[in-house]
């Protein structure tokens, strides 16, 4: 006897049409693929349009939230959009989220206390909009159970295919990857991610810290140092250097070194070595730690997947 899933993808206004479309795509090539392998499940895929939530017939016990593309519906989403979320999570319904509709799930008040992803330069919005949320904008994709979101703006592959890895077999999805041609291999999002740092904070004495970092990261540099330069105790620079940036200053210039070591690893052939000189550290296995702490691959896989 055939299972039937059914998955209701939200085409909210400035919806990624390529994941509206893509998403559905994917569960019909997954049907295909289980049918060859005479599996019992199949999927049911309806895309619904927030004005028709409340007449739509396709109730999904999966419910998917793509990325956004323009506009701000996601920041300011209507209240039947909210309700609707609210409700099927109460009836037992998955929510799943890619990229900007992680905040939408939020507005709908079912991420208090959960831990969740979106794309990572989207985090500091989230966080100062959601504190009651954990975002881990690190990771790529992030399964609660009853809550599944993913984080950058293509992810909805990677989510697409972690609800057919759930419900029907983990070969199943791998077959389908293989069919897709996409890497179904363990993933994190901080491998893309660029450090940008904040700069709009509005400490004009930090300012002018953050831009002698930018100028000297390649020298030597203590605290009392970066006090000095913005003519405070250390004790009162740690304090506001912490608030204006969200990171401390060796945290902030271990991230800004970071950053352009992996433009050297992308757009040179330096070793390592050369290259860790050449940002500021005289000890290159050293380095090599805080780099793979930071971005979550060692300098030789980073170069092997970016170059």
């Amino acid at each position: 006897m055939t299972t039937c899933l059914r998955i209701s993808i939200v085409d909210y206004p400035g919806a990624l049409q390529s994941a509206v479309h893509g998403l559905k795509e994917i569960f019909l090539f997954a049907n295909n693929i289980m049918a060859e392998e005479e599996s019992e499940l199949t999927f049911s895929v309806c895309i619904v349009q927030p004005d028709h939530l409340a007449s739509s017939t396709h109730n999904g016990q999966v419910v998917i939230l793509p990325p956004s593309a323009e506009g701000d519906y996601y920041l300011q989403p209507h209240s039947s959009l909210l309700q609707y979320l609210h409700q099927a999570h109460q009836e037992g319904a998955i929510l799943c989220s890619a990229c900007a509709g992680a905040f939408l799930l939020a507005r709908a008040g079912v991420l208090d206390g959960r831990v969740v992803t979106t794309h990572w330069q989207f985090a500091d919005k989230f966080r100062a909009a959601f504190p009651h949320t954990t975002l881990e904008s690190e990771s790529l994709l992030i399964n609660g159970g009853d809550i599944i979101s993913a984080g950058g703006l293509m992810s909805w592959v990677d989510l697409g295919l972690e609800i057919v890895a759930q419900y029907a077999k983990p070969h199943i999805m791998r077959k389908l990857g293989k069919f897709l041609i996409v890497d179904t291999g363990k993933r994190e999002q901080r491998y893309y991610e660029s450090f940008l740092p904040k700069f709009d904070h509005g400490n004009k004495a930090i300012l002018q810290v953050q831009h002698h970092i930018q100028a000297h990261y390649h020298q030597p540099m203590t605290i009392p140092h970066l006090a000095s330069q913005a003519c405070m105790s250390d004790r009162t620079f740690l304090r506001q250097f912490t608030q204006a940036t969200t990171l401390k200053p060796t945290q902030y210039l271990q991230r800004v070194r970071v950053q352009k070591a992996c433009e050297l690893l992308e757009t040179t052939t330096q070793s390592f070595e050369h290259i860790a000189l050449s940002v500021g550290y005289e000890d290159a296995n050293s380095f090599r730690k805080v780099f793979l702490k930071v971005i979550g691959l060692c300098p030789s896989a980073f170069r092997a997947r970016f170059v």
